[in-house]
């Protein structure tokens, strides 16, 4: 249909058209570096106040090629909302992920953050998170002017997004002329933190302070702007969860023919015991079982710095040039305490949900013994920070020739804030449970804990610390751009569009993970006051949570101070002889450093990616008069892409034979591994619209797009773990051979704008999705020179003289008694039932131990699509108006809850709505905003199966009011989340409990002047 109208339109007179463009729109082309000024545009329009903001974003959406979408600035200083986030939800087809209640990172037509391209000023920024997603939460809204979301590709804009390329907009002075001044100061007072413990709870208020400045020289020709943001906020929330890491374990009885899930769990109808099952899952039913369920209480502590400073000089009216810098810093800080049991997978009574993809509603464990019911705190602190520099120059040669150079090195790094690392926990225990009952009937779980004879409450005298895990996380990104854009308009008003860019990313990830999974009784309940341990009933810190104030709950926990108990751990640790302050220091030392003597169970890995992207593209466009106006550009972009990756890692040097089936892979010292890919790509475009009349209009586009795999899946680390079997090892690795995911990208729309700041929008899109990425295992001998006693000279040696082949123990008996003192064998002793014990190590000769390596592949293509409403209506001259939108997304790409198995399916997919409401009329402003975001699938693993997790639907109601004083002073309140939502995860089903989030609500009263 596409190609059929470019043909007609192709084959009529050209008539001349004269284009005007609203200031921050794109009308006609990618999203443009700083300090790009066309001379067409230089009249400087003042939008202020929400009609004003809405009006701008309408005319936006209105002369944009393709697809476009984007939010202004009410004014210089005041974007609509607090949080970029926030605000992007506003635009029809992009949801939110939430993190410590607000918004952080987009998902845009069902793609998530990952695939979502984030430009500032129409440059590439780099991530500190470990993904590629940009983290919203990082850059305060006070210097913004603009925000565009590009939804359809074009060759003009840069690769990397296949829901939609964003461009945030800052202000720059010449193109506001003239003295610009204002500042702001809020307080902000957090409701999530309300219910928290003394030592957990924040200062009341804590304050958001900002400023910008922006003033040209009288001629115009220079300008310059600083702007600045600090910002600092406590909140809190409560949690419910069975831990993602080691979650439900799913079960089926029919064994599948990957041997996942095979073997049952549960006694089989006949069975001892199969009569204390209500609704027992069927034959050929997935079923899973939970291995732990806890609650927390956080405290999170968060410090934000943002500043610009922007410098512009234009010496002549055809050059301006842009000098930038842009700094963030974002510190966070958690304090965290829970409670939690260990199940056994061994319930004496229990009832289901019925189904495939079945899990408890009742859930009961007795213990012949007692066992740990733990009690934790952890603290975490992290640094994040931005920089970014840069330089454009924007040339008007001629008339009807203009090019534009632009440069920028920008970098990201997430660090530790904490003399420990970046995330730290003391786990503590008292070995009173007896057994515990779990109800899962609700949204929130209740626990019963059981406690032995003659006990009736959790004794503070049996407490003390039994583990711990201290970890540093290191990530750093650094991006080294240029790009050159030129344009040539012809004398028909064509134009042609063309432009090169070099991007050097480079993405480094480092860790330490040092763990103490048992002191082996280094330390005593006497070695902890009891004191120490604060009794506490998590129950208090669910506020309004069904179920939170059941009788059955047992909601007593002891709460303690990470660092005083650390304190007393390393004093015990010392007085036991366990060995020196530094030796145990070492469980916490994330240097990496080796500590003699130390028992820490340390792991380190350090691994670097470069990705060397060159294009080119070319773009031409014009306006016709075919019956009506159409609108056509047509281009093409050509992508070529290099990666280099190495990562540090734990050198195998050999294998221990220890047990029976245990098989040991020792390590010295460390290795690089590294391994390249390369991938190049043409991705074509057309865009088509026809102003059908004065007020509508109708678009059609078609566009190619690749997104880069995340960094994870490029890490070419290969990892073994520990442990083998005689016939072979798992592990896992990267591959930095993977391809882009690749979208071809179909758009229709209609718009009608009929009348004042008002209009009416449906869209129909589909994207047909290449190359996704999955997990594929294979077998492999990674390592050349490790080799496994299992199938060696000795094991054989024992065969012949008649050991089966499967009996392990045999074999092994008959190496350490006759091969003992000969290379690679070591007897210690006889057991109990007579037989050897000792060491068999592989020898040259002996075979090449196999691994199963699960590493991630290009797969699968599969499509998407949906539809999007939009409505936009201001009542007159009222003050009344809203703006409503709605949206729709389909895949085949879903998951079969019922199903085990490596499954393909798309996370981030759901609906969408937004209904804001607002009202502007003399000195007052009020807007109340509602945002609504269906049930989502989030991951596809839990880390202790194949288990999908979904974010239950979720909505949420903003509200700000604001009154102007005079034409300077302006007096704001806002509240954010105030109906205090709860945000809940599940599995399988809705009963299956992964998490449930309270924080509670956020408000913030200001004054801002304006000079």
């Amino acid at each position: 249909m596409l190609a059929s109208a470019l043909l007609l339109v192709l084959g009529q007179p050209v008539y001349a058209q004269t284009t005007t463009t609203t200031p921050g729109t794109a009308a006609d082309e990618q999203p443009k570096p700083d300090g790009e000024r066309d001379a067409r545009t230089l009249d400087t329009v003042v939008v202020t106040g929400i009609k004003g903001s809405l009006t701008s974003s309408m005319n936006l959406k209105r002369d944009a090629q393709g697809v476009v979408d984007g939010i202004a600035a009410e004014d210089i200083g005041k974007f609509p909302d607090t949080n970029l986030a926030e605000a992007l939800q506003r635009i029809s087809g992009v949801s939110i992920d939430r993190s410590n209640g607000e918004g952080s990172r987009v998902t845009v037509r069902g793609v998530g953050p990952d695939f979502n391209l984030v430009l500032l000023n129409g440059r590439q920024m780099p991530t500190a998170t470990g993904g590629r997603a940009f983290e919203f939460s990082d850059l305060a809204a006070e210097s913004i002017s603009a925000v565009e979301v590009f939804k359809t590709s074009r060759a003009a804009t840069p690769t990397g997004g296949i829901g939609a390329t964003i461009n945030i907009k800052t202000a720059r002075p010449l193109d506001n002329p003239g003295l610009h001044a204002n500042a702001g100061i809020k307080g902000i007072w957090d409701g999530s933190d309300d219910d928290l413990p003394g030592a957990y709870k924040g200062d009341s208020v804590t304050p958001d302070v900002s400023g910008i400045f922006s003033n040209t020289s009288a001629d115009g020709r220079f300008g310059i702007a600083l702007s600045a943001n600090y910002q600092k906020r406590e909140s809190g929330s409560a949690s419910a969860f069975v831990a993602s890491g080691n979650g439900w374990r799913p079960f089926i009885d029919t064994p599948q023919p990957n041997g996942e899930g095979a073997g049952s769990a549960l006694p089989r109808p006949g069975q001892p015991g199969s009569e204390n099952i209500t609704n027992r899952p069927g034959p050929n039913d997935v079923y899973s079982m939970p291995q732990s369920l806890g609650y927390s209480i956080n405290s999170v502590k968060r410090e934000r710095v943002n500043s610009q400073l922007t410098f512009q000089w234009a010496p002549t009216d055809n050059l301006t040039t842009t000098l930038d810098y842009t700094y963030s810093q974002n510190k966070i800080e958690q304090l965290r305490n829970d409670m939690s049991v260990w199940l056994n997978f061994t319930p004496g009574t229990s009832s289901w949900t019925k189904g495939s993809g079945s899990s408890p509603t009742y859930y009961d464990e007795r213990y012949n013994g007692n066992s740990d019911f733990a009690n934790g705190a952890s603290k975490t602190a992290v640094k994040r920070e931005n920089k970014s520099v840069g330089l454009n120059v924007d040339w008007r040669v001629a008339d009807n020739f203009k090019l534009n150079f632009d440069y920028h090195r920008s970098t990201a790094e997430s660090s530790p804030d904490s003399p420990y690392g970046s995330s730290n926990t003391l786990g503590a225990a008292g070995f009173f449970r007896a057994g515990n009952t779990i109800d899962f009937s609700r949204d929130f779980p209740v626990l019963t804990l059981h406690l032995p004879a003659g006990m009736t409450a959790i004794d503070p005298a049996q407490m003390l610390v039994a583990g711990s895990v201290f970890r540093n996380d290191m990530h750093r990104a650094e991006i080294d751009q240029f790009q050159a854009n030129g344009e040539f308009e012809f004398q028909n008003y064509s134009k042609l569009n063309f432009g090169v860019a070099s991007t050097d990313y480079e993405n480094r990830s480092a860790f330490t993970n040092v763990q103490l999974d048992t002191w082996g009784g280094a330390t005593s309940v006497n070695d902890y006051p009891d004191s120490v341990w604060q009794l506490q009933h998590m129950g208090d810190f669910f506020n309004g949570a069904s179920g939170s104030r059941d009788p059955k709950f047992t909601d007593s926990f002891f709460l303690f101070d990470f660092d005083q108990v650390r304190q007393l751990a390393e004093d015990a640790w010392v007085a036991a002889g366990k060995g020196s302050r530094e030796d145990y220091r070492a469980s916490f030392d994330y240097s990496g450093a080796a500590v003699p003597g130390s028992t820490a169970n340390r792991t380190v890995g350090d691994s670097q990616v470069r990705e060397e992207s060159r294009s080119f593209y070319v773009q031409w466009s014009n306006t016709f008069e075919w019956k009506l106006p159409v609108n056509v550009a047509a281009g093409v972009r050509y992508e070529r892409t290099k990666v280099k990756a190495s990562a540090l890692q734990p050198a195998p040097s050999g294998i221990d034979w220890l047990s029976e089936n245990e098989f040991i892979i020792r390590y010295s010292g460390s290795e690089f591994r590294n391994l390249d890919g390369d991938y190049k790509y043409w991705l074509p475009s057309l865009d088509v619209s026809m102003d059908l009349t004065d007020n509508m209009k109708l678009r059609a586009s078609y566009g190619e797009s690749i997104g880069r795999p995340n960094w994870g899946s490029l890490n070419p680390a290969l990892g073994v773990g520990g442990q083998a079997r005689y016939d072979g090892g798992g592990g896992g690795a990267g591959n930095p051979g993977l391809k882009p995911l690749e979208s071809r990208n179909f758009d229709l729309s209609y718009e009608w704008y009929y009348g004042e700041s008002s209009y009416f929008s449906v869209g129909y899109f589909r994207k047909k999705i290449d190359n996704f990425i999955a997990d594929q295992v294979s077998r492999q001998t990674p390592y050349p020179d490790l080799h496994t006693p299992a199938g060696g000279a000795y094991w054989n040696q024992a065969i012949a003289q008649g050991c089966a082949a499967t009996d392990r123990p045999c074999i092994r008996n008959f190496i350490l008694n006759t091969y003992n003192g000969q290379p690679g064998v070591v007897r210690t002793g006889v057991d109990a039932n007579g037989i050897a014990t000792g060491t068999i190590t592989g020898q040259p000769g002996d075979p090449v131990l196999e691994f199963n390596i699960t590493a991630p592949v290009n797969n699968r293509a599969d499509t998407l699509d949906g539809w999007e409403f939009n409505l936009q209506h201001v009542f007159g001259d009222s003050g009344f108006g809203l703006a409503a939108n709605y949206t729709i997304v389909n895949s085949g790409l879903t998951y079969n809850d019922g199903r085990l198995g490596t499954q393909f399916a798309m996370t981030g997919l759901s609906d969408s709505a937004n209904l804001v409401a607002f009202y502007e009329k003399g000195p007052w402003q009020a807007r109340a905003a509602y945002n609504w975001r269906d049930k989502f699938l989030t991951s596809l693993g839990d880390g202790k199966g194949a288990n999908p997790i979904y974010v239950e639907a979720y909505g949420q109601l903003d509200m700000n009011v604001s009154y102007a004083v005079n034409d300077n002073l302006v007096l704001s309140l806002e509240g954010i989340n105030i109906t205090d939502e709860t945000m809940r995860t599940h599995g399988r089903n809705t009963r299956q409990l992964y998490s449930y989030d309270q924080s509670g609500p956020r408000y913030m009263f200001g004054v801002r002047y304006k000079f």
